[in-house]
């Protein structure tokens, strides 16, 4: 069961969903950039193991 915020309601439910919004779009670009960076490092390793 959620409190009574009284009038701040609006304020105190807002800052919650854009702080919850920034955290999922922290972590979605965490996991995007770890893919790309894991697909570069791949790609690394490929030409040095071609080279090598």
């Amino acid at each position: 069961m959620m409190p009574d915020l009284g009038k701040y309601a609006f304020a105190v439910l807002a800052s919650y969903g854009i702080g919850l919004g920034l955290i999922v779009i922290l972590v979605v670009a965490s996991v995007l950039r770890a893919r790309k960076v894991r697909a570069e490092l791949e790609q690394i390793e490929q030409r040095s193991k071609r080279h090598g």
